[in-house]
């Protein structure tokens, strides 16, 4: 996986994010706040949200998402099998043309679990 396109997703993220925050977009405000509440531990940990948030983002092939939900499993202490295995949900839940958005996701999670 070209370590760019990640760093470019990334970049244009924090463009964007920083862009919407000097705006003072009321929206994109909201956004933030629901973001916040629905991956505060509550009844499930992060950990498990996130790995929600993974199986849904490769069933809706969204390559941003998958980066930013992998990495924030990963830093509120997934392993790599238990964000495999998200993947795995959001293959079954789409079937086949999910398989096209879990391989960018496999991608991710050798740049961020550092295997090959």
């Amino acid at each position: 996986m070209a370590q760019d396109k990640l760093s470019e997703i990334s970049q244009t993220r924090q463009w964007a994010h920083q862009t919407l925050i000097e705006k003072k977009s009321k929206v994109y405000n909201a956004f933030l706040s629901m973001e916040h509440a629905a991956y505060t531990d509550g009844a499930l940990p992060k950990k498990i949200k996130e790995l929600i948030a993974i199986g849904i983002s490769v069933q809706i092939n969204c390559e941003s998402c998958m980066q930013w939900h992998i990495e924030q499993a990963a830093k509120a202490g997934a392993s790599y099998d238990e964000v495999l295995e998200a993947v795995e949900v959001g293959i079954e839940m789409d079937g086949g043309p999910a398989t096209v958005s879990a391989r960018f996701a496999l991608q991710v999670m050798e740049a961020v679990f550092q295997t090959s």
